[in-house]
Parts: C-alpha cells; sequence; structure tokens
C-alpha cells in the first residue's frame, strides 16, 4: 500500500505510481508479456516499461514471487475479469477505516471512468458516497455532444450523495447537460409508477438513460450501513426483504443471491432505469466494496448486469 502522504494529491499519485509497478512487474513475471506487450496493454512507453522492471529488480520487491502489496490486487483483477466475464477490473487495498475505503474505491472508478468517457456518448449514474468521491478523479472536460442522466429517483432530503446532487456535481466536471429522473425512488402505488411515467419530461430522462453507453453506479446491503436501508421506506420493510432472500439492492432493486429480482412490492414501486436495461450498456461500471458488501456484488456480478467493477480486496476475495 502506498505510503500515507500529507498532501492529498501526493498521496494518489503515490499509490497511482505503485499500482502501475506492480501492474507491470506481474504482467512481466507472471503473465509472461513482452515489454512491448505491456507498453501497449498499458498505453505506457517501453522505455518506462524497461525501468520499472530495472527498478523493482533492484529494489528487492521481485524475487521468486512479487512481494508488492499491490500485485496481489492486480492479481485478483485478473481473476476477477475470467470469472465473471469482465471488461475491466480495479481492485484497491482494503483498509479499517469504512469512509476511506468508499473514498478510495470511489476514487479509484472515477479513474477508471475517465478512461472511457467519450463526446458523444451519454453518462449515466446513480447515487452515494462512493460515486461522489468518483468526480475527483475525472477529468474536467466540455461533452458537449453527450448527456448526463440519473438512472434512479433520490431522496428528498439533501447529503451531497442524492441522485440529484451526484449527477449534477458530474455534469459540471464534465460540462454536460443533466437529465433528472424527478422523482422520489420509490412512489406509493405501482400504478402511480405507470401515471408519472407519462410525464414528458421524466418519460424524457428515462429515455436519455437508456440511451447511456457509459455507467456508474453502487450497491447496498441490508445493513445500516447502506444510505437505503436507513430510509423509512426500506427500514421498515428489511424483515420482508429478508424473508424473500434479497442480499442488498442496485438501482434499488432488491435481488437474491444470484442476482435475481425478489419478489416484494418495493420493486414494483422503484423509479429507475430497468435492470435489463443496464444489463445492456457497454461500459457499466459497479463501483462498491467491503466485506459487508460480498453478497450483494456477487451477485449483480453473476446476473451479469455490469461489464466493469471497482472494489477492495477483501471483498474481491470473498466474492472469488
Amino acid at each position: 500500500m502506498a505510503r500515507r502522504l500529507a498532501d492529498e494529491n501526493g498521496e494518489e499519485v503515490a499509490v497511482e505510481a505503485d499500482h502501475e509497478r506492480a501492474r507491470v512487474a506481474w504482467y512481466y513475471y507472471i503473465g509472461g508479456l513482452t515489454q512491448q506487450e505491456i507498453a501497449e496493454k498499458l498505453s505506457i512507453t517501453r522505455l518506462r516499461v524497461n525501468r520499472i522492471i530495472g527498478q523493482v529488480r533492484t529494489d528487492g520487491s521481485v524475487r521468486v514471487e512479487i512481494l508488492m502489496p499491490l500485485a496481489r490486487c492486480v492479481a485478483l483483477e485478473e481473476d476477477l475479469k475470467t470469472r465473471f466475464g469482465l471488461a475491466g477490473a480495479r481492485v484497491v487495498p482494503s483498509v479499517d477505516d469504512p469512509a476511506e475505503q468508499q473514498r478510495l474505491i470511489g476514487e479509484a472508478a472515477g479513474a477508471m471512468l475517465d478512461t472511457l468517457l467519450t463526446d458523444g456518448e451519454a453518462f449515466g449514474v446513480g447515487w452515494g458516497t462512493t460515486l461522489s468521491a468518483a468526480t475527483r478523479r475525472v477529468t474536467p472536460r466540455r461533452l458537449s455532444n453527450g448527456w448526463v442522466a440519473t438512472l434512479m429517483g433520490g431522496l428528498t432530503r439533501g447529503s451531497g450523495t442524492n441522485t440529484f446532487e451526484v449527477s449534477t456535481a458530474f455534469a459540471r466536471v464534465l460540462g454536460a447537460e443533466c437529465y433528472y429522473l424527478a422523482a422520489p425512488i420509490y412512489v406509493p402505488t405501482p400504478e402511480s409508477r405507470e401515471v408519472l411515467l407519462t410525464h414528458h419530461g421524466l418519460a424524457e430522462a428515462l429515455r436519455r438513460a437508456r440511451l447511456a453507453q457509459v455507467a456508474l453506479v453502487s450497491c447496498g446491503d441490508l445493513s445500516n450501513r447502506s444510505l437505503l436501508a436507513t430510509t423509512h421506506v426500506v427500514a421498515e420493510s428489511l424483515d420482508d426483504l429478508r424473508a424473500a432472500n434479497a442480499v442488498g439492492d442496485i438501482l434499488g432493486v432488491f435481488l437474491d443471491a444470484e442476482g435475481r429480482p425478489v419478489d416484494h412490492p418495493l420493486n414494483e414501486r422503484v423509479m429507475a432505469l430497468p435492470l435489463g436495461d443496464l444489463k445492456t450498456i457497454p461500459k457499466a461500471i459497479l463501483a462498491s466494496g467491503g466485506l459487508h458488501k460480498r453478497a450483494i456484488v456477487k451477485a449483480i456480478l453473476t446476473a451479469g448486469y455490469v461489464k466493469y467493477l471497482v472494489t477492495d480486496e477483501a471483498c474481491a476475495e470473498a466474492i472469488l
């Protein structure tokens, strides 16, 4: 793990540099790639690859096995991609502080997202502390031919991590127009949901969400660590959700351990992009971690709702 530095920017640079060194070492000594293949895979120069290989040889990082902690993360990334058919994965070291863990996962997700965003593509986003942290690692730009769309309704109170706040923050960074699914995440009845979706503005927001080519979402379990589980409408249904074999939610839809939506009224009242549509987004990223989320993360991957994953080492090991 990178040494903590007083300056936050310095810490981020150190973490990225260590991750790059570990990845180069893994591909060269374990993956069997040539220096040129590594340079092309990581979009760096062959000279840089050569220097890193020389450094890890001389500083004792590489002997019979790779001793750098992040090398384990690189191996987990490869295992996750193989096991779940992912297009990409990023595993960060696990830390004891839950808030710090969310920040690390969120910023790693932002770095991944930064490489996937292209002008002319729509970007769909969910909510949560992890996704809020991702905005810090996205390079400011102007996506004049794309837009940001919320993938789910929100809460009626502000928290800095609410759907509307997170999507607005991304829209500012990306210089893009934002379309809001401006409704509560759960409406009173399935019938009221259908009526609301006849509203032109809400129907247009959902249409824009369906056109997303890139998405960033998180998930929650059924413990009080989940923002959604602490809301009144979900808290009063937790016993019923557990009885229905729910292990957590994605976009407000509660799933069982195999990633199937459970039979529960909340799933019929949720204002969100249908999970079938999420599955068709080619660059959908799930950013979530912590051992308490291992069941719901594995369920989402098992069902194939996303193509990319950002998580922490402990969660990755548990779901593998």
